[in-house]
């Protein structure tokens, strides 16, 4: 994602942000005035924005001060000018508890906000970086606005007061909310990223004008599709005023593309993830000791497999310990700019003239795009995309709207590829995709279960219908460790992220499983239609050519009309069409190649599994205990995990 969301406590604000982040990730120096600060650091000051600014007397745009910093957020949700209220009713005589209530923004909190921190693609602030000044100046405007519409859709969408016992009843803040956002050019590792913090305060205005707090949860619900929409705007737009176009590209295999500017090198963008390969470096450690941990009776602490949870929380630690120290000197932007372009030039391996004319590049390249793929969307066949994917991207196929309206969101920004959309598109996708093929299965037993954005739904489709799913062996069916084998860190003659660590390849099933349900209802979706409907009406560009293909039998009666009534037939007529007009059917990862190697992994590695259990059962029987075999443990290496949660969750 380039959203991430962080709590803000009351103390945190002064141990860290007024500190370090607010001066770009720096490290302020004492009794240094803010302002000054900044400007030591090369930073631009903080600025407000949101629609609540005018109940507190601000203005968007207005530059954030330090005691405004400190009450709205250090101290437990005061009003940005406590201080001046506080001293004013004092001089009107008021009792000092009166004074200081007055000052205060309803009841006092540990949470006073959250950190949004955003940050567009590699390739675009890649753009920024090595780009000239015109570019550099539209990319930031971009990315301005489309913070500034993701706050709006918040306020519209997400934001919500709890009142009644226990909160269970809701309320759009009328008013909107208080944010302050902090600009910064670089990542710890010296390389560029453009990425802003804003620092959302919790406290909104009801309707009676009283102040309440917003709920978190709902903010950390939300932050997929928060994402999904600030790429949606900052590509659209750079792409728009720059004369560009998007492409997928395979960042992890068995996960889903991410949305690149085209003819931006990956070697580029490979040069700024020093801290990338650093994190890798250290979780392929991480995940070996995770593996190979016993307890004290020799017993596996965890399953001999890294699930996705698991992984995710390694991943956590990982960067923490390699995080690098804050920088020491500050640069300004124009030469920061200078040291990155010649950084690229001598260490990433593109040629120089490339870095230099980076632009005209991806202009070609979007060229080259644009004759090719057309900026048409069929609402009726991407809710079928998006409703087959969630389904079985979610665990136990259920899910919320808001996962829904994250996937068209993507989808829309895949079919697209930069260009804009109009406004309300993805929820036209989402609810078409809820009305046929989407099943409510909610149980309410609270009012916020009858909400919208909390109904629970499924697909109308059931798994048995599609390929079954192979799941990792039980834990009780592991082999467990010889107690008197030690708990090496690694295995002898290798060094650090040499060795295979076994993980769970529930994320390449689902994947399979998405490519299936999305070939087999796209098919029945087209059937429906009848044989006039033009595929290529719809930029099916998410779906792989080999999976729209006839069999080879099909091919040899290519001319021939389809036999009535047969199961998973393609109106030929279309593919035709669909082949001559250069639609880019390459655009998603899953090849027919890849499936079937997929598959065949999926095969080997239940076999593995059955031997495994074959020989712990057989090692029950005979009352001797066996040492875990290094090839048993290298078994299989799958790139993603799936979700499991291991021993200590009961699985």
């Amino acid at each position: 994602m380039t959203v991430d969301i962080r709590v803000i406590r009351a103390g945190q604000m002064y141990r860290y942000y007024l500190r370090e982040t607010v001066v770009g990730d720096g490290r302020r120096p004492a009794r240094t005035p803010l302002r000054e600060a900044q400007e030591q650091a090369g930073v631009p000051a903080g600025r407000w924005m949101g629609r609540g600014l005018a109940a507190l007397g601000l203005a968007p745009g207005e530059e954030v001060t330090e005691a405004q910093l400190r009450n709205l957020f250090g101290e437990r949700g005061r009003h940005p000018y406590a201080d001046r209220i506080e001293a004013a009713r004092l001089a009107q005589g008021a009792s000092p508890e009166q004074a200081f209530k007055a000052g205060a923004l309803g009841r006092r909190v540990t949470v006073t906000g959250v950190d949004f921190v955003f940050r567009p693609q590699p390739s675009i602030y890649l753009l920024w970086a090595l780009g000239d000044e015109e570019t550099r100046r539209v990319i930031e405007a971009a990315h301005e606005r489309a913070i500034v519409r993701v706050l709006e859709w918040i306020e519209d969408e997400v934001a919500v007061i709890r009142y009644g016992r226990d909160g269970i009843y809701r309320v759009r803040p009328p008013g909107g909310l208080v944010a302050a956002r902090f600009r910064h050019y670089e990542a710890r590792s010296g390389r560029p990223l453009l990425h802003d913090h804003v620092l959302l305060s919790v406290k909104g205005q009801r309707l009676d004008g009283t102040w309440g707090s917003i709920h978190t949860t709902a903010l950390y619900e939300n932050t997929v599709a928060a994402s999904a929409l600030y790429n949606e705007l900052v590509a659209a737009e750079v792409c728009e005023e720059l004369g560009l176009a998007t492409e997928p590209r395979t960042v992890t295999e068995g996960r889903r593309p991410v949305m690149e500017i085209a003819g931006v090198p990956h070697e580029l963008i490979r040069w700024t993830a020093r801290r990338s390969d650093q994190i890798a470096t250290c979780l392929a450690e991480l995940e070996h000791e995770y593996v190979t941990a016993v307890d004290d009776d020799g017993e596996p602490k965890y399953l001999p497999v890294v699930s996705e949870r698991a992984r995710a929380k390694l991943n956590q630690i990982a960067a923490r310990t390699t995080r690098p120290p804050k920088k020491e000197k500050a640069r300004s932007l124009a030469q920061l700019r200078a040291d990155w372009k010649q950084s690229a030039i001598l260490t990433s391996g593109v040629p120089a003239d490339v870095i230099n004319s980076l632009l005209e590049y991806a202009r070609a390249a979007a060229a080259a795009i644009q004759a090719r793929v057309a900026a048409v969307v069929d609402i009726a066949l991407a809710a079928v995309d998006v409703a087959a994917t969630v389904f079985v991207m979610n665990e136990g196929g259920r899910f919320h709207r808001r996962h829904l309206l994250a996937e068209a969101r993507r989808h829309l920004a895949l079919v697209l590829r930069g260009r804009s959309r109009e406004t309300g598109l993805d929820d036209q996708v989402v609810a078409a995709a809820i009305a046929t093929h989407c099943l409510d299965i909610s149980e309410p037993k609270t009012v916020r279960g009858l909400e919208t954005g909390y109904r629970l739904y499924t697909a109308r489709w059931a798994l048995s219908d599609l390929p079954a799913r192979r799941r990792p062996p039980a834990p009780d069916r592991q082999l467990p460790a010889d107690p008197g084998d030690p708990a090496a860190l690694q295995p002898p003659g290798q060094g650090a992220g040499e060795w295979e660590i076994p993980r769970v390849p529930l994320q390449y099933d689902r994947a399979v499983l998405a490519g299936a349900t999305v070939r087999e209802k796209l098919r029945s979706t087209v059937a429906a239609r009848g044989r006039a409907y033009d595929v290529v009406a719809h930029q099916q560009a998410a779906m792989p050519g080999q999976l729209l293909a006839p069999s080879a039998a099909e091919a040899e009666h290519d001319d021939q009309e389809q036999e009535p009534g047969r199961r998973g037939a393609l109106d030929l007529a279309a593919l035709r069409a669909l082949r001559e007009s250069r639609t880019d059917v390459e655009a998603l990862d899953l090849t027919a190649d890849r499936l079937r190697r997929l598959q065949d992994a999926f095969a080997k590695t239940g076999d593995e599994s059955r031997a495994r259990a074959g020989r712990h059962t057989a090692q029950i029987d005979t009352d001797v205990v066996r040492p875990v075999r290094l090839d048993d443990q290298q078994a299989h290496h799958p790139q993603d995990p799936g979700l499991h949660r291991g021993r200590e969750a009961g699985h």
